[in-house]
């Protein structure tokens, strides 16, 4: 869009309802809407300019303006512009707007709005113009937010802290389409659009004392103004009335001529709107006069000009007096201008001047907001510069003084500015600095100097860091650094420099030497240099030592073997044939092993190349003399010197004693090559290495590689090789023959060793024949053997038959002598021992049966027979009924006494303001009455709800309700076993909404944690919940201090409610009663209270004024000895009472509740995964906060708020008490955080180690509080707990709660149930849109034709009904389900089983047929059973199946646990190859679970009664609040009788005479045109303002006080009538409420409208 600035008086295109032609009422009508739309979308576009220029970023269009401004962070960004000290960026949350242009709005969006409210309370704003957070976030009230961007940008104006806004009415344009839209967008609102010319009016009466006399200042100025005299405005403008600062009598003209412009200006846009339609009566002065804020604002605006122009001047004419004086007029208002900085302002400004004209071009005055920010950045620069140059000082003292530690000290201070110094290198700094501090003239470093040696220091020290961890990459990366100054690197020997660095930094630490220094490096570097120069030159030579070697030139390749370049060693140059021989062959051996034919020899193969030629040819030429010698020899017929020459020239290993042999076998062979005819030259030839030839003379013993000329080679001698091969066989055949010497023994041996083989092998033959012939053997033997037991045998059997008898007759004599001999003994001894064998027997008895249960308990798997003895346990006898029915009616008692108690004390807050009211206005005594009455008839009418709904309501006996309810039921089990919905669904709603949400529903929900189950699934919610918080709400660490969160609010109310009241009381009761019954202790931590104190005692003492001055400052009162004293005395005191609190809070730590340490445990565990970073102490911070600051600190400081000491209805703590508890809880709130007294607390120092010592107990505390086991072993719950338990959970809770669950959940059912087949759905699904409170209640339960029906159904909507919670999806839920149910099933038919048939495994019994007598036991036990369900309450019983089951035959039964066991085993959940001791684990941990249980119920048992003690000891404190209550109330109405009249009742009951008239009974009568200019009538809908006066409002006071009857009159007609009570409208007062309606069309001011009753009719 696209908008047009118009001429300056030409009208708007609908600006005007007047044409030429005459229109209809309606068209008239349609014209005014469009008019006001478009007189609204200037406004917005004035607003929309205004913030561009404060903000200096675009803005939306102005048709999106008020989208774009209902997430807040444009409201925030402003609010940081003029209240940067308020607001800055990290409280400006999505400040980039990412997620709103992602995801749209999220209600923390609602935080930006509230910092820009808070920002303009910081300022002074009057509060009249500020809008509601809703009105933003929700849209209800954008006009109401534009209106006050307009009151705010002439409030800052008038400040001096912004521009005025524009004017643009007329002179903007817009399209017809664009005013529609916002005409309808309007109408949308419903409401009255603001008067925006009124802002000067309201906000000069909002801000002065007195209206009337700043009018007629403010009146007189712009009658001045017009008369256009400057003397006369400028006394007008001093007029103390008109409350005008900084008014400047010098520049009267200036004030004139700019106040009289803003007066032009103003009244030609006034002509713009009005333009003679408005009559005379309604015009509102200030639409053409200029306010009080505007003109402060001009003469603030002339005053920062002026001075801004002298500022200017003096940067111009760089004189730094006149800078000083222009920069500390009160007009600029800027902070912090000191005068010992003026020569850096000077520069400062000069520069920023010059920069800013280079950029502009001309020349350009700087403005307020650059100077300021110049001066900051001066100031923070001169005061650098200061603590500099004693930084610079330090440093050299700390040189001087050659302590490593006191200079790395100094060098580190950031005041310094010196690069970055490493404190591992702190001996180097020193020794380095200290060096160069002697090599100075002064002996002193200047900053320059230190910076480049620091500099430089440290890039040597990080280098020599990295050879340490040879760290090739950083090593490069620090050579490269420009601060290390190194001189000659070259880029691509880096390599080379860091391998050599490290060997060097190698070689050094093994001598020593820790550091390398910076010429150490130079030269290393120089080096390196060097040797890579020499490399470059030696590869040259190389290159040309390869081209000679290919041109095959001998001479060539010796004259580049001898270049100096290539270095080579042993060069001989009359042995260039032979190089050039080796090193040819050696090139082609490596271009064919490299298959290259351009392959190049390197300089280790020449070298090489070089020393094997040399040693070819001295080898060579040794074997040719040796030749020689052997030949001479051989001719001469001299054998002596044969073995000589063999040894020395060939390098034989030759034998003495064949020296005649080797002589006689080289002769032989000599003479064979001798031919006596040949013609031989002296050259002998020998062929090197198989390869090269070698020519050696023999005569003139010259030896070479070239072949002579015109030489043939001698063929008669004896060659080398043909000497060595000879010699070598000499010697071999001659070793072979010592060898058979030197071994005959072993010959021996070895024969001796072949006979002894031989006869062991016949050996061995013989043994293996007998082994084979063994059983003939033995049977050999064993014949003979029993021939001779056999003849013994029958010899003695022979003797024994010839004497039976005698034989018979001594047996058994004996054997009876003997028996009964050891019977008396054993029979005597029993007796003897009778007591103790009985105890024997007990113990035995009792030790089986503890050790088969410790096998029960502990067994991993507990064999049958132990579990069959236990079996009975699973039995719910009649004590475990009745314990059950007591838990689930002290459980209902519980809940609805908190409910109870929350609804009385609320109703009791109520009345509480109902009596302050009835006190502030001095009337609506009866509205008390009436309260009061309802109070006491709350209870009787609930009873009588719940009877009602109970029999006609939801849980009517019909199939519909029925359904409906079972379908609640199901929907509550879900949402209270599955926290992840209700978690998501708290943080989808805004925090206000939320936290009544929590407070009601979800706590109702868990029955305030009345059981363990109860308790587990709510910790369960906190936990789910303040993970979610935590991952998307907290940003930083301290944000869960700093702000509110949800989940942390929730918890501690929670524990400090009902449930936790009991732990708070014993935890702190003890040691605050101690406190508070100690009448001698007296706490004043505050100089100035003590001050006074003592003042007022002397002034007792002596009955004289003391002289001393009353009113003074904390650090003159601490001046006084006896303050001092004072001041001492109670921090002694105030110590001693801490450590007893401490004790208590200590020593208590078991007390704590389980709920709040595992929240806290899991906080700290939350926070450390989001912040891995955190130390354990910022950590224990936070729980800190949460356990202490947050949980007790409260408790603490307002014991009878918390139900800590008991309280009579009018007893009071008394002040001195109260601080004391306060002074504690300071101390301790001071010590949990680690926050020492400083500052304001500067006199409680004294303090600071006592709260040091103090944090390091409460740390421990925090870690061991924090340190619980998870609520799934605390409480022994899991999945099978429900199932096993005897009834089903139970919840009471309103009709009201349930409707709104149902309402939230629809609402934001796609955010919390996301995948389409979520349970939630479904069950959404089945129970279909939100019903009303009727049909939960029933049809008649209210009569349709009451008056009062709609209050009657909202009192009807707090009824409450009980909700048994089932799963729907029990048996539906999947084959997992259906197993387990099934694994319930069978475990129970086992049990029935075993207990009436014996067995050692599972299989032997189901196997094996039961008897007649184990059937007959088993019937028994049915019928027993029977017996018992019969007598069990419908909630405790369990379903049909397992009744059904439970009756079969016990062969029935047997068969059903085969079959199911068989399905069990098919899933995988039991084993046949482990005789399904698997379930029979599992039926051991169903009796371990039934002992815990009871134990649980017996201790829940005892906590119910005590919580419900607490609850009816509240509930009497409630009662007697009421008894005083109706007591204060009938005094009320005693002295209301008694005096007949109308007069305000005090508290004490004494009547108040002053100022209190009669009640005029006349009623009043006004135009509405009248209310409208005092501002009571705001709007009418469908009247134009110009009709008002047609509307005539007659005001009738009624019989009963605080009744009035309205009636409306059009034209003379009564329209309409209304009654009005007194108590509604200050009750809508009391919440804040500013605008009503009337006649449901009438908008009336509610704060007027009380304030023209309250003259009117009661004189106030």
């Amino acid at each position: 869009m696209h908008h047009e600035e118009l001429a300056p008086l030409q009208r708007p295109c609908y600006g005007s309802i007047v044409d030429d032609e005459r229109l209809s009422a309606e068209e008239m009508d349609e014209r005014r809407r469009q008019n006001i739309a478009y007189e609204y979308l200037c406004h917005l576009e004035e607003a929309k300019r205004w913030m561009e220029v404060c903000l200096e970023e675009e803005l939306p269009p102005t048709t999106e303006l008020e989208e774009g401004l209902r997430n807040g962070v444009y409201l925030a960004k402003l609010a940081k512009f003029f209240a940067p000290n308020v607001v800055s960026d990290k409280k400006i949350y999505d400040v980039e707007q990412a997620r709103y242009k992602r995801s749209g709005l999220h209600f923390r969006h609602t935080d930006n709005t509230v910092q820009w409210l808070r920002a303009m309370e910081s300022i002074g704003l009057p509060k009249i113009f500020y809008p509601e957070t809703t009105d933003v976030y929700d849209r209800k009230n954008i006009p109401r937010m534009i209106y006050c961007i307009h009151a705010l940008s002439l409030y800052l104006f008038k400040l001096g802290l912004a521009p005025q806004i524009q004017d643009l009415l007329g002179k903007v344009d817009f399209t017809e389409e664009e005013i529609s839209n916002m005409r309808k967008e309007l109408e949308k609102y419903g409401i009255q659009m603001p008067s925006f010319s009124k802002i000067g009016g309201i906000l000069a009466s909002e801000l002065s004392v007195d209206e009337a006399a700043l009018h007629a200042a403010v009146i007189a100025i712009n009658e001045a103004i017009e008369k256009g005299i400057a003397e006369q405005t400028i006394a007008t403008l001093r007029n103390p009335n008109a409350m005008l600062l900084n008014v400047d009598e010098e520049h009267a003209q200036e004030y004139q001529n700019e106040l009289f412009e803003a007066k032009r200006r103003k009244e030609s846009n006034a002509r713009l709107k009005v333009n003679g339609t408005i009559s005379d009566e309604e015009r509102d002065v200030y639409e053409e006069l200029l306010t009080q804020a505007e003109i402060q604002g001009n003469i603030n605006k002339i005053n920062i000009h002026i001075a801004l122009v002298q500022v200017n001047e003096a940067i111009d004419r760089q004189d730094e007096v006149a800078l000083m004086a222009g920069l500390n007029r009160p007009a600029l208002s800027l902070l912090e201008v000191l005068p010992q900085n003026s020569s850096w302002y000077l520069l400062q400004l000069c520069d920023s001047k010059e920069h800013k004209m280079q950029i502009a071009g001309v020349p350009n005055m700087l403005d307020k907001s650059e100077i300021q920010k110049e001066v900051s950045v001066a100031n923070v620069e001169a005061e650098a510069h200061k603590l500099k140059l004693i930084a610079v000082d330090n440093i050299n003292t700390a040189i001087r003084n050659c302590d490593p530690s006191k200079t790395l000290v100094a060098l580190m201070k950031p005041e310094a500015q010196l690069p970055v110094v490493h404190s591992f290198a702190a001996a180097v700094y020193q020794t380095e600095l200290f060096n160069l501090q002697q090599q100075n003239a002064v002996n002193y470093l200047a900053h320059d100097e230190l910076s480049i040696a620091v500099e430089m220091l440290s890039a040597v020290v990080l280098l020599n860091q990295a050879l340490e961890n040879k760290d090739i990459l950083m090593i490069k990366n620090h050579l490269r650094n420009p601060c290390i100054g190194f001189n000659n690197l070259e880029e691509e020997n880096f390599q080379r420099y860091a391998d050599t660095l490290l060997s060097i930094k190698s070689e050094a630490s093994s001598q020593g030497q820790d550091y390398l220094s910076w010429n150490d490096i130079q030269n290393c570097i120089d080096m390196v240099n060097m040797q890579i120069q020499e490399e470059n030159e030696r590869i040259i030579a190389i290159g040309h030592i390869n081209e000679a070697i290919d041109q095959g030139n001998p001479e060539r390749t010796l004259e580049t073997l001898l270049l100096p370049t290539a270095k080579l060693q042993d060069v001989t140059p009359v042995n260039a044939r032979h190089y050039q021989d080796v090193l040819h062959n050696a090139k082609a051996q490596k271009c064919k092993e490299s298959q290259d034919e351009s392959a190049l020899l390197w300089l280790d193969e020449i070298q090489k190349g070089i020393s094997d030629a040399n040693n070819n040819i001295k080898e060579a030429a040794i074997l040719a003399v040796g030749t020689s010698m052997i030949n001479k020899s051989l001719e001469k017929g001299d054998s002596q010197p044969i073995l000589m020459i063999l040894q020395s020239k060939f390098g034989l290993r030759v034998i003495p004693e064949c020296a005649e042999t080797y002589f006689r076998n080289l002769s032989k062979a000599k003479n064979l090559k001798t031919r006596e005819d040949s013609n031989e030259s002296p050259w002998i030839k020998l062929v090197m290495k198989n390869m090269y030839d070698y020519y050696y003379n023999v005569e003139t013993e010259e030896g070479t590689c070239v072949v002579p000329e015109g030489v043939v080679p001698k063929t008669s001698w004896l060659t080398g090789e043909e000497i060595q091969s000879i010699v070598g066989q000499v010697t071999a055949d001659y070793n072979r023959e010592q060898l058979w010497l030197a071994n005959e023994n072993l010959i021996v041996q070895l024969q001796a060793r072949a006979r002894g083989f031989l006869v062991r092998k016949n050996y061995q033959e013989r043994k293996a024949y007998l082994q084979n012939q063994e059983p003939s053997a033995i049977k050999i033997q064993a014949f003979w053997k029993g021939f001779k037991q056999r003849k013994s045998y029958v010899d003695r059997l022979k003797v024994l038959q010839g004497n039976v008898a005698a034989i018979v007759k001594i047996q058994s004599w004996v054997k009876m002598w003997l028996a009964k001999r050891a019977y008396r003994k054993r029979l005597q001894y029993f007796k003897d021992h009778n007591d103790e064998i009985v105890k024997i027997q007990a113990f035995l008895r009792a030790n089986k049966a503890r050790e088969d249960y410790r096998t029960l308990i502990g067994a991993e798997n507990p064999p049958l027979t132990v579990l069959r003895k236990f079996a009975y346990l699973l039995d719910q006898s009649d004590l475990d009924f009745q314990e059950e029915l007591e838990v689930t009616r002290l459980r209902e008692e519980v809940v609805t006494k908190i409910r109870s108690n929350q609804q009385l004390e609320k109703d009791l807050n109520l009345m509480d303001i109902k009596i302050g009211l009835l006190v502030k206005n001095r009337i609506t005594l009866q509205d008390v009455v009436l309260h009061n009455k309802k109070l006491n008839k709350k209870s009787k009418s609930q009873l009588e709800e719940m009877v009602m709904v109970d029999k006609q309501g939801i849980k009517g006996l019909s199939k519909e309700r029925r359904k409906k309810l079972e379908a609640y039921q199901h929907l509550f089990y879900l949402l209270q076993t599955n926290p992840t919905y209700l978690a998501k669904l708290i943080f989808q709603m805004p925090q206000n909404k939320s936290t009544k949400f929590m407070d009601t529903v979800i706590f109702t929900l868990y029955n305030y944690a009345s059981n363990q189950r109860e308790e587990y699934l709510l910790l369960k919610l906190f936990k789910t919940a303040l993970e979610e918080e935590i991952n998307s709400k907290v940003d930083q660490i301290q944000d869960i201090v700093t702000g509110n969160p949800t989940v942390i609010k929730m918890v501690v109310s929670f524990n400090r409610g009902a449930r936790g009241q009991n732990t708070l009381r014993q935890l702190l009761a003890p040691v605050v009663k101690e406190i508070m019954e100690d009448k001698s202790l007296i706490i004043n931590t505050s100089p100035v209270d003590v001050y006074k104190s003592w003042v007022n005692q002397l002034e007792m003492q002596t009955g004289e004024a003391s002289k001393l001055p009353y009113d003074v400052t904390t650090e003159q009162a601490l001046t006084h000895t006896e303050v001092v004293n004072k001041l001492e005395s109670s921090i002694q005191s105030l110590r001693a009472v801490t450590d007893k609190v401490l004790t208590s809070i200590f020593s208590s730590l078991n007390m704590m509740p389980y709920g709040m340490r595992y929240i806290a445990k899991v906080l700290k565990s939350s926070l450390h995964e989001k912040f891995p970073d955190a130390t354990e102490d910022e950590l224990l911070k936070i729980v800190g906060n949460l356990l202490y600051y947050r949980y007790m600190n409260p408790a603490i400081v307002a014991p009878d708020g918390f139900d800590i000491i008991d309280m009579t209805a009018r007893g009071q703590i008394h002040p001195d008490q109260r601080r004391n508890l306060g002074c504690v809880a300071k101390v301790l709130q001071h010590a949990a955080s680690n926050k020492l007294f400083e500052g304001e607390s500067e006199h409680l120092s004294s303090m600071n180690t006592y709260l040091s010592q103090t944090y390091q107990k409460f740390r421990n505390f925090f870690q061991a509080a924090s340190d619980v086991p998870e609520p799934e072993e605390k409480f022994n719950i899991d999945e099978y707990s429900d199932m096993v338990t005897l009834s089903k959970p139970v919840i009471y809770i309103s009709i009201e709660e349930i409707i709104n669950t149902h309402s939230l959940l629809l609402e934001h059912q796609d955010a919390i149930a996301t995948e389409p087949n979520d349970l939630l759905n479904e069950l959404l699904k089945g129970l279909g849109p939100v019903p009303d409170v009727e049909s939960f209640l029933g049809e008649g339960a209210v009569d349709p034709n009451d008056p009062n029906r709609e209050s009657t159904l909202n009192q009807l909507a707090k009824t409450e009904i009980s909700l048994s919670l089932t799963s729907k999806y029990e048996l539906r839920e999947g084959e997992d389900q259906d197993l387990k149910s099934l694994m319930i099933k069978t475990k129970r038919l086992i049990v029935d089983v075993i207990r009436t048939q014996p067995g050692d495994t599972l299989s032997e019994i189901l196997e094996s047929p039961a008897t007649a007598q184990q059937e007959s036991e088993h019937l028994k036990l049915v019928e027993k059973r029977a017996i018992l369900d019969s007598k069990t309450p419908e909630k405790m019983k369990h379903n049909q199946s397992i009744f059904e089951d439970g009756q079969l035959p016990i062969e029935q039964k047997k068969r059903k646990i085969q079959r199911n066991l068989r399905t069990l085993e098919q899933a995988g959940l039991v084993s046949s190859a482990t005789k399904y001791q698997e379930i029979i684990n599992e039926i051991a941990k169903d009796i371990r679970n039934q002992r815990r249980y009871r134990h649980h119920r017996k201790a829940e048992l005892v906590k119910l009664q005590q919580t419900l003690n607490a609850l009816n000891s509240k509930t009497a404190f409630y009662e007697e609040q009421i008894n005083y209550y109706n007591t204060y109330i009938k005094t009320c109405l005693d002295n209301l009788t008694r005096k007949n009249s109308r007069r305000s009742i005090k508290l004490d009951g004494k009547e108040e005479v002053k100022g209190s008239k009669r009640l005029k009974q006349s009623s009043l009568k006004y135009t509405a045109a009248r209310l409208h200019e005092k501002g009571v009538i705001l709007e009418i809908e469908d009247l134009q303002t110009n009709q008002f006066k047609n509307v005539m409002f007659d005001i009738t006071p009624g019989e009963e006080v605080g009744d009035f009857e309205i009636k409306a009159k059009f034209l003379g007609v009564e329209m309409e009538k209304v009654q009005l009570h007194f108590q509604d409208l200050l009750q809508l007062q009391y919440e804040g409420v500013a605008v009503m309606k009337m006649f449901d069309k009438a908008k009336v001011n509610v704060n007027l409208l009380i304030f023209l009753l309250n003259k009117k009719f009661y004189g106030k």
